[in-house]
């Protein structure tokens, strides 16, 4: 079984398991949860939003929206939004804390360029060290007056712009964050705004606004205006398949085992991550279908599977960003080299992820070879308990606790309570579904 850790700078210990078995229902999607928010913030009327993200990082998106004027109850698995309508945000009286969110930061940056008063986002210190330039320049085309730091990063200053404008833009990196704060700022003009993409990125503020999004020339164009403004309505977010993929590699590395993961994101644009892992050899099954707001979802069933590493093809990277560190644990796991390429945007996410990942997989044993845009590595892991460190990073503390739990001796994640900016019930979840040596 799992072992406590300590409240601060927590040391969770893991033994190995020894199978995985049951069903398991997961909180909602992160990227959905932050947008369901700001829509439903931005309507004349009260949204209801079921199965949210209890994640920190959409705690920070309610906190900001609650100090600019935005009434938000919560009920059980509910949450209720009344909308303050077209530019009926109130000025904050103070600085709005994102704290370890880029989405909150990027996608109000959007919002708030557009209303009639002033403002400043800051953030933790992860947070601060991320890439602002990128959104901070197509906000200042369409007119808005919005400032960083010496460095491109937060804090980040808003001033009331005197008028913006639609602009057809270019995505220099792919970034569903930048491109949907850029979609926000449009919805406030009522000449059309177009993102241009040359790869294809998550797509669910266009599911959500229904926005009209067409493909010409091999680019991907997404288009908002005024008419597309938010009206209120019911959302249901489905399971985060971020999280569900800890799961689905927990399963299918561990013997004899099989479980169901129930109302799952199956989004196109997020299911990259089955797909490698299918390629791969993984036994995954979709086993139901559901829409809600035109976002896919439904059961997935997972078995355990022998795994070979494959080529991962650089074209889905964008799609599978979030993804890479339990991935990579999978292909330790596997049989072959593993190699991934064109990946350089983990350099700049909550911790310098191709760096966290390395350092743990020579911590495991494995001899790495670190490229600017990736790494590759071949090998078995050591059979020696193993310690790794999150680096305060939730997707590395998440990816390396299964590590440990496939180990032979186990192990140990140093900052394991990083899990809790996406899924603070992570351990309740394990706990519920895995049967240990």
């Amino acid at each position: 079984m799992i072992g406590s850790g300590s409240k601060s700078k927590m040391v969770q210990k893991f033994t190995k398991i020894k199978s995985i078995q049951g069903e398991i229902s997961l909180p909602g999607d992160k990227s959905i949860s932050h947008r369901a928010l700001i829509f439903s913030a931005m309507t004349a009327g009260e949204s209801v939003i079921e199965n949210i993200s209890d994640g920190i990082d959409v705690r920070s998106t309610i906190n900001c929206l609650r100090q600019l004027g935005v009434n938000i109850s919560e009920e059980n698995n509910l949450i209720k939004v009344q909308g303050v309508g077209y530019k009926g945000f109130k000025q904050p009286a103070t600085q709005l804390d994102c704290g370890n969110s880029g989405t909150t930061a990027r996608l109000l940056s959007g919002l708030l360029i557009a209303q009639n008063f002033g403002s400043k986002l800051v953030g933790d210190e992860s947070l601060t060290k991320r890439p602002m330039k990128r959104l901070t320049d197509p906000l200042k085309l369409m007119g808005g007056k919005i400032f960083s730091a010496a460095n491109h990063t937060l804090p980040i200053i808003i001033k009331p712009a005197n008028e913006l404008k639609a602009i057809n833009y270019e995505l220099n990196v792919p970034s569903a964050q930048i491109k949907s704060a850029i979609l926000i700022t449009g919805l406030h003009y009522e000449v059309e705004t177009s993102i241009i993409e040359s790869v294809i990125t998550r797509d669910h503020t266009e599911r959500l606004l229904d926005l009209e999004v067409i493909k010409e020339n091999e680019k991907i164009i997404s288009k908002s205006s005024i008419k597309n403004y938010p009206s209120s309505k019911k959302y249901f977010v489905p399971g985060d398949i971020s999280s569900a993929s800890f799961f689905i590699v927990a399963a299918l590395l561990s013997n004899n085992s099989e479980i169901k993961i129930k109302n799952v994101s199956l989004n196109p644009t997020r299911t990259a991550i089955i797909e490698q892992l299918r390629k791969m050899g993984a036994h995954i099954e979709i086993i139901s279908n559901k829409f809600s707001n035109k976002e896919e979802y439904g059961d997935i069933l997972v078995r355990s599977s022998k795994l070979q590493n494959v080529h991962i093809d650089q074209k889905i990277i964008p799609s599978l960003i979030d993804e890479i560190p339990i991935l990579t644990v999978a292909g330790a796991f596997a049989e072959g080299k593993f190699e991934i390429r064109n990946c350089k945007e983990l350099r700049v996410k909550e911790s310098e992820r191709i760096k966290s990942i390395c350092y743990n997989l020579r911590i495991a044993g494995f001899d790495v070879v670190e490229y600017e845009d990736g790494f590759s590595f071949e090998g078995r892991p050591s059979s020696k308990e193993l310690v790794f460190d999150s680096f305060g990073d939730h997707r590395i503390s998440m990816s390396f606790s299964v590590f440990s739990m496939l180990s032979e001796k186990g192990g140990v994640v140093k900052g394991f309570e990083s899990v809790n900016i996406s899924n603070p019930g992570f351990l309740t979840q394990i706990n519920s579904i895995c049967k240990f040596s």
